[in-house]
């Protein structure tokens, strides 16, 4: 093979790899969060009473294939002063530095490091939750079903509250606050291939 027929086969080569990563990155960016159909709420015990909250603005970064997964990652922000409370004077309490310090961390954060099937639509993701500068490994299952082109990604994870500086000065009494706080999430995705 002459020096320019090399030449000319590398270009190709290039181009062709160049081309196939621009399909690839478009096909990671057509999985995306769909807002309007996913929710991330919390149970919190008060005194012995369950109360129930939610948070109304979060993002996510998907790369997700059921058939891949040691490729596959998920990374999930939640805006920590979007609380949704029925009380307002409650909704300012928590984004105050003994709760959620928003000013100063506006996001909760979590990144996964694993993705594992368990079967039956049932996986288990490993990975690490950082709130208020405090990161901490967790592990917690999910279950993926699909409807229609959406994909859905179901699960709960109970952390505890101290653990990541949220409730300090008298709220660390957990007799008044309990420590355990149960998070749900019910998220939607679109562009993930087959569950």
């Amino acid at each position: 093979m002459s020096r320019l027929h090399r030449q000319v086969h590398r270009c190709a080569v290039a181009l062709i790899a160049f081309a196939l990563g621009g399909a690839a990155s478009v096909a990671l960016a057509e999985q995306t969060l769909i807002a309007d159909q996913s929710e991330v709420a919390y149970v919190a015990t008060q005194m012995g009473v369950a109360v129930d909250g939610a948070f109304s603005r979060f993002e996510a970064q998907v790369n997700l294939d059921p058939k891949r997964l040691q490729s596959s990652s998920i990374s999930f922000a939640v805006d920590t002063s979007s609380v949704v409370f029925p009380s307002d004077e409650v909704k300012q309490e928590l984004a105050k530095p003994d709760w959620f310090d928003s000013a100063h961390f506006p996001k909760a954060e979590f990144k996964s490091s694993r993705i594992r099937d368990l079967g039956g639509g049932q996986y288990e993701i490993s990975g690490t939750l950082t709130i208020k500068g405090h990161a901490r490994e967790v592990v917690f299952p999910v279950s993926l079903s699909r409807s229609g082109s959406t994909t859905l990604a179901t699960g709960t994870l109970t952390i505890k509250r101290l653990q990541f500086g949220v409730g300090q000065g008298e709220w660390g009494d957990t007799s008044l606050v309990a420590d355990d706080v149960q998070i749900k999430f019910k998220i939607a995705l679109s562009g993930v291939g087959p569950v």
